[in-house]
């Protein structure tokens, strides 16, 4: 699921840049290595969105409206990447900047065009957000530093994603019948009265009844 976020991401990004978009970790080696302009889309955190947890399982059900199976519901991921411009002018990187803010700012959602085929059944809307501040537990100064870098202007980019959650189980098949039984008890002597059986049919969901 990651790989292919990170795919609909560089579909986005690469109309801002005549280069290249690059998701390795912006070390010194790897800024040493570029040879074109380049935007550089960093993964830096993975972290589940507990605000959309769902709890209970999900009903799978056919074309008459008959629950076939059962599912956990997806998990949410808040994917968090440090987009980055590489030239040799820092005017050129602040211009590849603009771009990309002026490619993600019309977009609250990820582009359907752009959500993943894995993830349609799920959602076609995917919150994407850009330039919002990080979590307090991942400052960009600990990034670079941990990167080994210098400080440069950086876009942090989230994309919301759902992962299925497997595996999906067999249903039972519905009720279609019931047996009511009705208790005798005693008679006037003391003798015991019959049982009285019912049996009822238990008609299936309507068309759109949504039961």
């Amino acid at each position: 699921m990651i790989h292919e976020i990170d795919e609909a991401l560089r579909g986005l990004l690469a109309p801002a840049v005549t280069g290249d978009v690059a998701f390795e970790a912006p070390t010194r080696e790897w800024a040493a290595r570029r040879n074109a302009p380049t935007l550089n889309a960093y993964l830096y955190d993975i972290r589940e969105d507990l605000a959309r947890r769902e709890r209970g399982a999900l009903a799978e059900r056919d074309a008459q409206g008959v629950v076939t199976r059962r599912r956990l519901p997806p998990r949410w991921f808040r994917l968090s990447y440090l987009v980055t411009a590489w030239t040799t002018r820092p005017e050129d990187e602040h211009r590849l900047l603009s771009g990309v803010l002026a490619l993600l700012l019309p977009h609250e959602t990820l582009p359907e065009e752009a959500v993943p085929g894995s993830v349609r059944p799920i959602s076609t809307a995917l919150p994407l957000s850009v330039g919002v501040p990080p979590a307090e537990s991942r400052s960009l100064a600990d990034i670079w530093s941990a990167l080994g870098g210098e400080l440069k202007p950086s876009l942090d980019v989230v994309i919301t994603t759902p992962f299925p959650v497997a595996p999906s189980y067999a249903a039972a098949p519905p009720v279609t019948e019931a047996e009511i039984v009705v208790q005798g008890g005693e008679g006037a002597r003391g003798e015991p009265r019959p049982r009285v059986v019912r049996r009822i049919s238990i008609p299936g969901p309507r068309e759109g009844s949504g039961s």
